[in-house]
């Protein structure tokens, strides 16, 4: 039988719990266990209040984040809001410790705001409203963020000083692949406010790498994960005009094939591409056969390496550049750049190099 998995709530609902807790102390002086808020999309979330404290005019509420059977980083994380009552119209939002500061354009916070994004502002104005209060400062700290925020793409997006207070609607299902791939396209919006309308496509570390090794601009590296594909078509929504993707050969070769979701349990085929394209170009029956039954493509590169037939990288990359392009309906020029687990570049088409140029003469 199938499990069910659980859902939960988001930091930005844990943050709105603490401002009703501490308002139903501001006016009944009563400390509650247990409160009830509306999510955007109109689900009711029970969320239990850890503690309540007193400072002065604040109120400190000590929310724990559950996230359910969600893989969230800030599960089981204090959320503390601290709530003071003002005499204004409107609710200022503070960035407290473990909560980072927006430092890039691009975001939907702008620049020097607090990374509290626009739903968890939402929810705790609904609160407010309940409550019939105009003015209020809201300070959200999450200690653990300090830490947390080296674990995301944060320092990427130009969220410094923590991570962001998040959630579309406060509540947190588990997370589908489909909520990680939105998660990545927020990068291409930043790189784009900061000038670039050409990228770097990297699907993990080495590719970054070797990226910035050969002098190409850190601000535009995009991390695609597994996603190659969709991250493509997401860059051709937003007229991005040229894409170098950069990252391992075993990775790349997959695009040479029109795999778009690089991950394993989607597709491989990466022997079987590498094997083809030393096949077209001319490697004996026997060599391709060794590339065949190879266990990684580290091993296989071993074999081309030993037969001098490193030019069918150049070949392979021309590939990987022609499908993505074909992918996207040639709406942006793509050039490609193999590397091995060493950060060696193994290859790269015409594409790639004219791409680096212009790069490099911005």
């Amino acid at each position: 039988m199938e499990k069910i998995l659980q859902g939960g709530y988001t930091t930005g609902a844990s943050a709105a719990a603490g401002v009703k807790a501490a308002l139903i102390y501001f006016q009944q002086k009563k400390i509650v266990r247990e409160v009830e808020i509306t999510a955007l999309d109109g689900t009711i979330l029970k969320i239990p209040i850890e503690k309540i404290k007193q400072v002065g005019e604040k109120i400190s509420v000590e929310v724990i984040k559950r996230s359910g059977d969600d893989p969230d980083i800030t599960n089981g994380t204090s959320i503390f809001t601290t709530v003071k009552k003002i005499s204004s119209d409107e609710i200022i939002f503070r960035a407290g410790l473990g909560v980072g500061k927006i430092t890039k354009p691009g975001l939907q916070i702008p620049v020097g705001e607090p990374a509290i994004n626009p739903g968890p502002r939402q929810l705790i104005k609904n609160v407010a409203k309940e409550f019939s209060v105009t003015g209020l400062e809201v300070e959200i700290s999450i200690p653990a963020g300090v830490e947390l925020a080296k674990k995301t793409l944060n320092p990427i997006l130009g969220v410094e000083g923590g991570i962001s207070v998040i959630g579309s609607t406060g509540v947190l299902r588990p997370m589908s692949e489909e909520a990680f791939k939105n998660s990545l396209v927020p990068q291409i919006d930043v790189a784009k406010a900061a000038g670039y309308e050409n990228l770097i496509f990297v699907p993990g570390k080495i590719g970054e790498v070797i990226a910035e090794k050969i002098g190409l601009p850190s601000a535009a590296i995009i991390q695609t994960s597994n996603f190659v594909g969709f991250m493509l078509e997401k860059a051709a929504e937003r007229n991005i005009s040229k894409i170098i993707l950069c990252g391992h050969l075993g990775k790349l070769v997959k695009v040479a094939a029109g795999i778009f979701h690089t991950h394993n349990r989607m597709a491989d085929g990466r022997l079987e591409t590498l094997a083809a394209y030393s096949a077209a170009e001319g490697l004996n029956s026997e060599e391709v056969k060794k590339i065949l039954s190879s266990a990684t493509t580290e091993e296989a590169a071993q074999i081309i390496s030993a037969n001098n037939f490193e030019h069918v990288y150049k070949k392979i990359a021309e590939r990987a550049s022609i499908r993505a392009e074909r992918h996207i309906f040639g709406k942006i020029q793509v050039g490609t750049i193999l590397a091995d687990y060493s950060g060696k570049i193994l290859g790269f088409d015409d594409s790639a190099e004219e791409i680096s140029r212009n790069f490099l003469t911005l």
